[in-house]
């Protein structure tokens, strides 16, 4: 004996199986640009002085990079006499001593990275295990300090502390070696800059991963205890996972200024007798345009620059999103 299986019969209006049933809803419209400058118009307004700025002072001088194709003379059209292509491309391209420098900028740039990169991660991690209150605020105001100074203070307690009867040399002495003018020395100034640079900036750097730290929820550290992890393992499997998308943001940020290595301060700490490992591209190129008054070929070196952090930085950006997947953009 079979038996066949009926559908059900048709829910009666107004019945309980009538109300159950879903009723479709009408997708929502997506509110356009209008709407939404329309409702949030204070909070949008409060971006126009920086999108001024950044127009005024960013943009608009980038047409000026007009002079690297161009002849450019003093006194003459700010967009130059006539068009002379990629000239002066090709003079630098085979000038030797841009080679040297661009080599310098290579050398100092990286060991910048290396040192200034990496310690404000570890400097944030000890500062995380301090439970002492007072002497964590004492530590952090003393590595913030630095930041605040003015980088010709900064050059001028460099030379005070390098000099032939400064500090250095009086260790030096101290121990019976004899003083050394170590800013007149070569093979000194990448070893100096470097070290003032760390002293400078590793404290500032430090605030991002503090409060990144924060943001870790606690209950990650507290099933790591219980599976029996030691505090540096919470380190390696909690925290620093924890704190990676600023680490790479940074990172990127850090890797699209390679090339400008701290005009400034070498700047004021360079002479002509450290120029072999001192003289970097963007001192080279503020020689060549302003003492030497060679604008269109300044011009081409800082576009050349330019398109080499942008391409740093796209780079970055991409083996960034496809290895730790998190990016930028």
């Amino acid at each position: 004996m079979t038996s066949t299986l009926r559908p059900p019969p048709p829910a009666l209006p107004g019945s309980p199986q009538q109300a159950q049933s879903p009723v479709p809803r009408a997708p929502r419209r997506r509110r356009g640009w209008r709407q939404a400058l329309r409702r949030d118009w204070q909070l949008y307004s409060l971006a126009v002085l920086p999108l001024l700025f950044f127009l005024v002072f960013r943009y608009l001088p980038m047409i000026g990079n007009i002079i690297a194709f161009r002849r450019f003379k003093p006194g003459g059209s700010i967009f130059g006499e006539y068009w002379v292509g990629l000239r002066y491309f090709r003079m630098f391209l085979s000038d030797p001593t841009f080679w040297e420098v661009f080599t310098n900028t290579l050398v100092l740039g990286t060991l910048t990275l290396l040192f200034c990169f990496p310690l404000p991660i570890v400097l944030a991690l000890l500062l995380n295990e301090v439970r002492a209150r007072r002497f964590k605020r004492f530590v952090q105001s003393v590595s913030y300090l630095p930041h605040f100074l003015s980088i010709v203070i900064v050059a001028a307690m460099v030379m005070q502390l390098t000099s032939i009867e400064g500090t250095a040399n009086q260790l030096v002495s101290l121990f019976g070696g004899e003083p050394v003018a170590f800013l007149q020395k070569p093979e000194w100034f990448r070893t100096i800059y470097v070290s003032s640079e760390v002293w400078q900036t590793v404290g500032w750097g430090t605030i991002l991963y503090l409060a990144a730290l924060t943001t870790i929820d606690e209950d990650l550290y507290e099933a790591a205890r219980i599976d029996g992890a030691g505090r540096l393992r919470q380190t390696w499997h909690v925290t620093l996972p924890g704190i990676r998308p600023t680490m790479v943001t940074l990172l990127i940020l850090n890797i699209g200024s390679f090339l400008a290595v701290g005009f400034e301060k070498i700047l004021l700490l360079y002479n002509p007798l450290t120029y072999p490992t001192a003289d970097v591209v963007s001192t080279y190129l503020f020689r060549m345009g302003f003492q030497s008054s060679n604008f269109s070929y300044a011009a081409a070196i800082g576009l050349f620059e330019a398109v080499i952090g942008l391409i740093l930085v796209l780079s970055a950006n991409v083996i960034s999103r496809r290895t730790v997947g998190t990016s930028l953009w």
